[in-house]
């Protein structure tokens, strides 16, 4: 590791920032990598890359019909399962150019051990600010300091977060059970009805306030970055490194593996093993269907998940 305590100015006064002050810069880069982001998500309506999700459920199983009798339980079809499947998750990473060349004098001071004033480097800089900032973002909180990040909530409107897209990533549906009657065989087999909508959402970011450090300007005096000068070497790195993978640092999305990002999606299904009703139309005109059943079990719990690699 190079991380490093960068210098800045207290009352004309040269001192090293503390870890308070450092905190300040990472929340920063984190607000940085929120106004542009360089991994992605959005809404599609199908062949989402990030993978497929499955919702199941209980339709009705065909109906039996008798001119003599009630068609028995062991001749009338059962329940079958209905499945649909969700890829409406896509992840863009962006084609970012390599941050700003080091002269040497480009990023920030620090003292070394032998007490000399040095400009850091482009890897003090990841060590010291832009990795412990994607250390935040790839947490499992979903604050400020994930800003620019994302996470799955039931509602359209999430404090904090914008939504991405008012359709859902991921529907949880099951057999309406009271939308079928034995009066009405044959019934449709079919008849879902929506439990819970699931959306996709980005966290928004927080300007935050931080110390400005100091560089090496071209006369080789020290001097205190311009705010939108040392912001702009942030969003650099920042936004290069979360789509680099030479360092570790790389910003990813999946369902499998990493950190889960806010609410799961449950898929849910009735347990019963069908509900056998009759309905006498004739004295040639017997009829029997069973329909779904059951409580509602929760057969899978996906989660949107964030990692480093």
């Amino acid at each position: 590791m190079a991380s490093v305590r960068p210098l800045f100015y207290n009352s004309g006064n040269l001192q090293q920032m503390d870890d308070t002050k450092l905190a300040e810069v990472i929340d920063q880069v984190a607000y940085q990598y929120s106004l542009n982001p360089s991994v992605t998500l959005s809404q599609v309506s199908s062949g989402g890359n990030l993978g497929t999700l499955s919702d199941t459920r209980l339709q009705a199983g065909a109906q039996s019909t008798s001119a003599t009798s009630f068609p028995s339980e062991a001749t009338t079809a059962e329940p079958s399962t209905v499945t649909v499947n969700y890829a409406r998750i896509s992840k863009t990473e962006a084609s970012v150019s390599a941050p700003t060349t080091d002269t040497g004098t480009t990023y920030p001071v620090y003292y070394t051990d032998t007490g000399e004033i040095r400009a850091m480097t482009i890897t003090d800089m990841k060590d010291t600010f832009i990795h412990p900032a994607i250390d935040q973002l790839v947490s499992g909180s979903t604050t400020t300091k994930q800003a620019g990040t994302y996470q799955i909530s039931t509602s359209t409107s999430l404090t904090g977060n914008t939504l991405i897209s008012s359709t859902p990533v991921f529907v949880d549906t099951r057999a309406d059970t009271s939308a079928y009657s034995a009066g009405s065989i044959p019934e449709t087999l079919d008849q879902p009805t929506t439990i819970t909508n699931y959306y996709l959402h980005r966290i928004d970011g927080s300007n935050t306030t931080y110390t400005s450090p100091v560089f090496i300007e071209g006369s080789n005096n020290l001097q205190e970055f311009a705010t939108a000068t040392f912001e702009t070497l942030l969003s650099e790195l920042i936004r290069y490194t979360a789509v680099s993978s030479t360092d570790g640092y790389k910003i990813t999305y999946s369902y499998s593996s990493g950190t889960n990002r806010g609410t799961g999606m449950a898929n849910t299904k009735l347990s019963g093993s069908g509900n056998r009703q009759t309905r006498f139309v004739n004295t040639n005109d017997y009829r029997a269907q069973e329909f779904p059943d059951g409580t509602p079990t929760t057969i899978d719990t996906y989660f949107l998940k964030i990692n480093k690699a």
